[in-house]
């Protein structure tokens, strides 16, 4: 019996080639990402040449003569990017080197200054030090005197607070620095700091044998302590600055999407390399400008193919969100990524790629283009991002003294016409970062 056999079989496969690949990456680029790609590719391909931007500032800043609240292009220098500002030195502002100042003033004994140094590099970025590391000090043999000495040491340095073992330990600290600490806020925090934070104010009062309204008054003391007193020698975070992609502007009163290409230089094809490819005899260098001209068209064609893709997807959503953008409703009409794609006649992967990290801006502020895009409720209801906006001005509303609970929240929502179930307004008032009644309980 023969081994070898034909077979006929129809059947379709995707292949990525290099020029599709490369128009997917470059399409979910957002504008800083891109900026920096444009510039490395003129570094390894000579053809690639970048023009003067000078006529690009020009325009801008036609525009922005035009539409006053757009500051989103360029930065002030024109250059392309914000400028660098100082870094402070965190070795010399760290808390631990704040505390090792401290002891240095300090005249102590060669031994509790050399542990209690130790323990102050141990402290977290809280200015809380952990069992684990005790316990590590401990497996060193030292005496438990020395030990519990140099805790002290470094408890009574600043800020006050430093080097408790508990959020407890931490607030006890701070009230015993206190001119005069109140017997009762100190009981609180020994024993009841859970139970605190539930607002068991009557629990606490009948322990305590005190009053609910002496509890609250405690928690108001309670809490103007600071639980993290290493957080202020924490570096703040650099400050990000978010380009817009696009802008949505009234110009000639009519509303416009506009592409936020300023701040890109304008890429072309050296014609200086095209003369010599066309003019040199070496096979060498021909085949290396050939493949060279082929990449620097490959990135042409992606760069035009990514402007087209994100402007239409921007002018749907404008057609789409033209009561919002015209400033007519703060509420967003149901929208999602494959209606989208289905009225572009695009792939929903496509649509997702163009939107990723994007950013747009319009007169009632900056955006995240994916910020358009919420489901709705239900077949014909309103979108998610509606009942969210109901749901916070009922909070908002609300008599802090007795807030709504979350089916007092639905039932007024469905005096709205918006019927939604206790554990879904529960849901989005999680999303929107609320509390529950009794978390947003006040005096």
């Amino acid at each position: 019996m023969s081994l070898i056999h034909l077979s006929t079989e129809l059947r379709q496969e995707l292949k990525l080639t290099p020029q599709l690949l490369q128009s997917m990456e470059l399409l979910q680029m957002n504008s800083q990402e891109l900026l920096d790609y444009l510039n490395q590719v003129s570094e390894e391909n000579p053809l690639v040449e970048q023009t003067d931007l000078s006529s690009l500032h020009k325009a801008y800043e036609a525009l922005r003569q035009k539409v006053h609240w757009i500051n989103g292009g360029l930065p002030e220098d024109g250059h392309g990017a914000m400028p660098d500002r100082g870094a402070a030195d965190r070795e010399t502002e760290s808390l631990s080197a704040f505390l090792c100042d401290q002891l240095e003033r300090r005249r102590l004994p060669k031994p509790l200054l050399a542990l209690t140094r130790y323990l102050a590099e141990l402290v977290d970025e809280e200015g809380r030090l952990s069992q684990e590391d005790l316990d590590g000090v401990a497996d060193l043999k030292i005496p438990q005197a020395l030990t519990q000495q140099a805790l002290e040491t470094l408890q009574s340095l600043d800020p006050a607070g430093v080097g408790a073992r508990s959020l407890s330990e931490c607030l006890l600290l701070q009230l015993a620095r206190q001119d005069a600490p109140s017997p009762l806020d100190m009981e609180i925090v020994r024993r009841f700091l859970p139970d605190l934070g539930k607002k068991h104010y009557s629990l606490i009062a009948r322990e305590l044998h005190t009053t609910p309204e002496e509890v609250r008054a405690a928690e108001k003391r309670i809490s103007a302590l600071d639980p993290c007193p290493g957080r202020s020698f924490q570096p703040a975070e650099p400050t990000l600055y978010v380009r817009p992609d696009l802008f949505i502007a009234e110009l000639d009163g009519k509303l416009q999407v506009i592409l936020n290409d300023y701040y890109l230089p304008r890429v072309s094809i050296s014609q200086y390399y095209v003369r010599l490819l066309k003019e040199s005899d070496e096979p060498e260098t021909r085949a290396y400008l050939q493949q060279k001209m082929q990449q620097a068209k490959w990135l042409l064609n992606s760069l035009e193919r990514r402007g087209s893709t994100l402007r239409q997807c921007a002018e749907a959503i404008l057609e789409t969100q033209r009561a919002f953008f015209a400033g007519q409703t703060t509420e967003l009409v149901p929208m999602t990524m494959v209606t989208l794609a289905e009225r572009l006649h695009l792939h929903p992967s496509t649509v997702s790629r163009a939107t990723r990290e994007k950013y747009l801006q319009c007169r009632q502020g900056t955006y995240p283009l994916r910020y358009f895009f919420s489901r709705a409720l239900g077949e014909q209801g309103p979108s998610q991002q509606t009942v969210k906006l109901r749901l916070l001005e009922l909070i908002r509303q609300e008599d802090h003294s007795r807030p709504l609970s979350d089916q007092k929240l639905a039932e007024l929502l469905a005096e709205q016409g918006i019927r939604i179930a206790r554990r879904t307004v529960a849901k989005y008032r999680t999303e929107l970062r609320l509390g529950s009644a009794a978390a947003r309980k006040r005096d």
